[in-house]
């Protein structure tokens, strides 16, 4: 099967092996260099581990980029309690198709990942929670962990070792606010799948009650390239603040879609432009949402001057997130896309908070009234008072996810809802 297009200006370390079937197979992985990462991290001890994964700077990668290292020294030294890794595979942010591609080329380098982080916070039991919907690469990550037990690189005597890690393969039913650690806690216990005030944080009371940690597949499976090559060798790309490599989901109008490993504050404009090969049939663009759906759109002067770290994309206004790109050019109807992403938060909510619950679902029913050309320009003030109500005032930050692109759409592209609710038509096409 041959991958999509890859780009020559590409930094491909996690993504090496993306379309070869035959790196799956646990002796090709270990042929190739595999599990050699975890055999220094047991000679280097759980400290060593922690401490060379803060030097590298490697920051999560599930969206909030949170420092990996440091999120691992949380963890408490001797409670004399079990202590649990959980692997986030719930993959539902729209936009978002990397940690899939992950778990389908590379199951290996993300249960190497597993077992070092595991080992570095002292966790005999690691969970990987995977999304309902990934049938074809659970059952790869199932077939991958059958021969690492086989082989001995898990279980009760890792590698000779004398350390115990298990790992469990959980999937869920397919419900977005299990992506939220939380709520992941929550469904794995059995429970329903609604985030938990914090705090407590999961490094004191997680997963069973017990001390937990909840790394992005992304995240982990950088893990076993810093730990065999170094911090400084993972340094050598990205900028200070932001180092190491990302993938970048791209989707929308651009003539080659998909994923791309880049060193991050990789340009925006350069991503679209010469990766991506430019807008689909040379249209303008329009608009840019950098970091998946749940994040604030940019506009195409905003885009020009992006790059795609952690700080370069806030200060040009919104959050790298995910790193899911979604590029909308000159005939996209921003508002039917905005009603669309709050329809979805609508339909996702778990109901337990009342600024979500009520806020997502009348937002959905104005945003579809101005879009039929039925609404008043008082309608646009409703929305931005709804959205500073649902911001910060809530367990998670769904309901925060919800009003961002609403927020952000009204402030750039107002025009667009005055057009309807003056004209009771659309500004682009359908």
């Amino acid at each position: 099967m041959a991958y999509p297009y890859v780009s020559d200006q590409e930094v491909r370390v996690l993504s090496t092996h993306f379309g070869d079937p035959s790196h799956r197979r646990v002796d090709t992985y270990v042929e190739r260099g595999g599990y050699e990462a975890l055999k220094k991290a047991l000679e280097v001890g759980p400290q060593g581990v922690i401490d060379v994964v803060k030097d590298s700077g490697l920051r999560g990668r599930g969206g909030a980029g949170f420092p990996a290292g440091v999120k691992w020294s949380f963890m408490p030294k001797d409670s004399g309690k079990p202590h649990y890794l959980l692997c986030n595979a719930d993959e539902s942010e729209p936009g978002t198709f990397k940690d899939r591609e992950l778990l389908r080329w590379d199951p290996h380098q993300l249960l190497e990942g597993c077992l070092i982080a595991a080992y570095a916070i002292g966790a005999e039991q690691v969970y990987i929670y995977c999304r309902g919907e990934f049938f074809e690469t659970t059952q790869i990550l199932a077939k991958a962990l059958e021969d690492a037990y086989e082989k001995g690189y898990v279980g009760e005597d890792v590698m000779g070792s004398g350390t115990t890690i298990h790992v469990t393969v959980h999937v869920g039913a397919g419900a977005y606010i299990c992506g939220e650690e939380t709520g992941l806690m929550n469904s794995l216990e059995g429970k329903r799948g609604q985030p938990r005030v914090k705090p407590p944080f999961p490094a004191a009371v997680g997963a069973f009650g017990m001390p937990s940690t909840v790394n992005n597949v992304e995240t982990l499976s950088a893990v076993p390239h810093i730990v065999k090559n170094g911090a400084d060798w993972y340094r050598q790309w990205g900028t200070e603040k932001s180092p190491g490599t990302k993938l970048f989901c791209v989707s929308g109008h651009v003539e080659r879609p998909g994923n791309y490993e880049l060193p991050l504050g990789f340009p925006l404009m350069k991503l679209i432009e010469e990766v991506c090969g430019g807008m689909k049939d040379g249209r303008a663009l329009k608009s840019v949402i950098p970091g998946g759906s749940s994040v604030p759109l940019l506009n195409a002067e905003e885009c020009a001057a992006c790059s795609l770290d952690y700080e370069g994309v806030q200060e040009a206004g919104s959050m790298l997130g995910c790193a899911s790109v979604i590029v909308m050019d000159e005939t996209t109807d921003i508002v039917k896309q905005v009603r669309r992403m709050v329809s979805f938060y609508a339909h996702e909510s778990c109901g337990q908070c009342t600024p979500c619950r009520e806020g997502t679902a009348w937002m959905t029913k104005i945003l579809q009234r101005i879009e039929d050309g039925r609404g008043t320009e008082e309608d646009l003030d409703t929305l931005l008072s709804m959205s500073r109500q649902m911001t910060g005032t809530t367990i998670c930050v769904l309901s925060d996810s919800a009003a961002a692109p609403v927020v952000s759409s009204i402030e750039k592209f107002r025009d667009e809802y005055l057009a309807l609710i003056r004209r009771g038509e659309r500004v682009g096409a359908a």
